[in-house]
């Protein structure tokens, strides 16, 4: 195996998911291709044809020239219509049609990661052009093969994996965002302190500290009298922070303790996917 020791939990967490993908999506009829995922916008077919599409340009494949209708209402942002690209593009593929495409780019992505001898920090293509290391071009792409496999587990009604190699690929990646969440965007006090305690299939508590400069820092120590706590389940903090629900859906789940004004504020901030 050539592939570098600080990669392979990518690829492993990546073929863990993309093959329980594969296998959801086998038998699939017709019918259930177009059931509405959690993922605004897309169906079951749009989902599997993203990560189609992902896999193709970690493959270096050419982009497709492709133009996207004008009534995509879902679609507003560049990065959005960079992505909806290949999307859009196979939304008239049949079932057989998806699966058997599904099958050959993962049959190639094997060779590739089988073969792949560059070092983590070689310079690779990212979205809209651009340029982040192969680490986190990896990184990223098992975190986001990982939320889209939640995705059709949730319009399928088939729960399961919450605690896989890819959830812990997500756990990482969602909680290097947190400081950002709470002392960026929902604005903590100065010298204050927010407690995130996550239970269930994947667990941790963290502690965001917002210091004299505004700038925030994650801790594994708990803080003594925190400006809040939110206390919530692994899936719920994963669907909040891939923006899957709003905090009024899931108030029933997150429970907030003290400065209630800032908590309602870190939970309206608190995806952090594009």
């Amino acid at each position: 195996m050539s592939l570098h020791p600080t990669l392979q939990p990518y690829a492993d967490a990546w073929t863990h998911s993309i093959e329980a993908i594969s296998e959801l999506v086998q038998p699939l009829p017709e019918a259930d291709w177009n059931r509405r995922t959690p993922c605004p916008g897309w169906s079951v077919r749009d989902i599997v044809s993203h990560v189609i599409g992902l896999d193709c340009e970690m493959l270096g494949d050419p982009r497709p020239i492709h133009t996207l209708p004008r009534d995509l209402f879902h679609v507003t942002t560049d990065h959005q219509r960079y992505m909806e690209m290949q999307v859009d593009v196979r939304r008239h593929h049949t079932a057989p049609e998806m699966t058997a495409e599904l099958e050959y780019t993962i049959i190639r992505r094997n060779r590739q990661l089988r073969n792949e001898s560059r070092d983590p920090g070689t310079k690779v293509r990212g979205p809209l052009g651009t340029e982040l290391t192969l680490e986190e071009a990896m990184r990223r792409h098992a975190f986001d093969v990982w939320a889209h496999e939640q995705d059709l587990r949730t319009a399928l009604g088939s729960p399961g994996n919450l605690d896989s190699p890819g959830a812990h690929v997500a756990r990482d990646v969602l909680l290097e965002e947190l400081p950002r969440v709470v002392a960026e965007k929902a604005q903590a006090p100065r010298s204050s302190a927010v407690v995130v305690d996550v239970h269930g299939p994947v667990e941790f508590l963290r502690t965001v500290r917002t210091d004299i400069q505004g700038r925030g820092t994650l801790e594994t120590a708990p803080a003594l009298g925190p400006a809040v706590t939110l206390t919530l389940d692994w899936e719920t903090y994963v669907r909040l922070a891939c923006g899957r629900v709003t905090p009024e859906a899931v108030q029933d789940r997150v429970k907030t303790e003290g400065d209630a004004e800032l908590a309602a504020a870190i939970l309206s901030n608190f995806r952090v996917t594009p």
